[in-house]
């Protein structure tokens, strides 16, 4: 009995797995590839079989020719070839039959891999935007707005709370991924609409755990302390993790099974942290040895994470939010040390939203601009002093960024110095500046 439990578990898998359930999915939502009619070797000309599971990671000289792994593409096209194909005129088959089609390249090309990816068509703008707003949900700018608003003008002990849940979610799905090593979904028949994250392994989707952590996380700590229907924020959390998960195939970047993954994953990530989280934001404040302890742990982890396979965007992005939590970390003890916390007294709560006015938006869009001008300033900044520094430490020529980047010794104390001094900066040093404008 258990192993026939067994058995349909694993085909169960292995059918969410498969790549062609995303290029349905796509073809379904409008994206259409511009791939050949038949995916072959180079050298014999056959056509392989797409063998969905484990395989090499995408490196950045195949993106763009179609290739993911040594995982051969599928014979099916994704797509319709007419689409593409040109008449005698010079026009297309698109224009002949007077469709709405966009030509498009994938979203945010990789400055360090070089990857370019292959053109594709949208016969769906709403669902391309959607989609590309949903899966902006999960990425570095979002957070680095998200996280300051949420600060400075509606809950800093829910913010700084949450940065710590989205520090080690990523962590641990960073660390699976590099553990288990599965590549992205086969292109074709996938069309990869977006190639940013193409170096890294698959699984789990940590967008779909941040996508799914943070908005459960925020409904978890503000129910109750805020004043709202239960409904409604388990509808917008909901909301929120779904869209993310969805644009991450829409995407071409995931399987359905890795999304699925990634959304209980991190649901299981919070069930941990939920009775625990008090005690740690606590212990960051009053703890005596808690700046000793914050650093050594954190950089102990990047070390791990690190060490578990070669280079790929995942270890920096890793890095990156370990190296945040860091810095929000020391900032929550200087400021509970200094007399500085922002937490309103437990007789308030629960908290209400006050009536919108005209003051009060205006301060609030000052404090927002003014906090990300300094953020963004204090990133730049660090980033032109750090990078030559660690370069010049080590030896290294300074004139090859992409390169000296894919060296451990240079891409984790660069992004541990640089987002420590944004994460500190967002929570001492810009409320700091908004009390001597007068904008607290």
């Amino acid at each position: 009995m258990a192993t026939d439990f067994v058995k349909t578990f694993v085909q169960m898998c292995n059918y969410l797995q498969e790549p062609r359930h995303v290029a349905r999915f796509q073809n379904f939502c409008g994206v259409r590839g511009t791939f050949p009619d038949k995916a072959t070797k180079p050298e014999s000309g056959q056509s392989e079989p797409d063998c969905p599971g484990l395989r090499k990671r995408v490196q950045s000289s195949d993106v763009g020719n179609g290739a993911a792994g040594d995982a051969a593409a599928a014979p099916q096209v994704n797509g319709m070839q007419g689409d593409i194909t040109a008449r005698p005129d010079g026009s297309s088959a698109a224009a002949a039959a007077n469709v709405d089609t966009t030509r498009a390249k994938p979203l945010r090309r990789n400055s360090l891999t070089g990857d370019m990816g292959q053109e594709f068509l949208i016969h769906n703008k709403f669902l391309f935007y959607l989609f590309t707003f949903g899966t902006e949900l999960g990425n570095e700018m979002f957070f680095i707005v998200f996280f300051p608003f949420l600060f400075w003008n509606i809950d800093a002990l829910v913010s700084r709370r949450l940065i710590v849940v989205w520090a080690w979610n990523l962590f641990v799905g960073q660390s699976t991924k590099d553990m288990v090593r599965w590549s992205r979904p086969a292109s074709p028949p996938v069309v990869k609409v977006e190639v940013f994250y193409n170096s890294e392994y698959s699984m789990p989707s940590t967008h779909a755990m941040t996508g799914t952590a943070i908005p459960f996380c925020l409904f978890m700590l503000t129910y109750g302390r805020w004043q709202y229907p239960f409904l409604f924020g388990f509808c917008v959390a909901l909301s929120w993790s779904v869209l993310v998960c969805v644009s991450r195939v829409y995407m071409g970047m995931h399987s359905i099974l890795e999304v699925i993954t990634g959304f209980l994953y991190s649901l299981l990530i919070l069930a941990f942290f939920q009775p625990i989280l008090d005690k740690i934001d606590t212990f960051y404040m009053m703890g005596h040895y808690a700046p000793l302890a914050i650093i050594v742990s954190h950089v102990s982890l990047g070390l791990v994470a690190f060490s578990l396979d070669s280079w790929s965007t995942s270890r920096g992005d890793t890095a990156q939010a370990l190296g945040t939590g860091v810095g929000a970390a020391l900032a929550t003890h200087v400021n509970y040390q200094l007399g500085l916390m922002l937490d309103p007294p437990l007789s308030s709560l629960p908290l209400t939203l006050p009536s919108l006015s005209t003051g009060l938006v205006v301060r609030s869009l000052l404090r927002f601009l003014i906090g990300v001008v300094v953020l963004l300033i204090t990133r730049m900044v660090m980033k032109a002093m750090t990078i030559p520094f660690l370069c010049r430490l080590f030896g290294l020529p300074t004139d090859d960024v992409r390169r000296a980047r894919q060296l451990m010794r240079v891409e984790l104390p660069y992004r541990y110095i640089v987002y420590s001094v944004v994460g500190f900066s967002c929570v001492c040093v810009v409320p700091l500046l908004f009390r001597i404008l007068n904008l607290a």
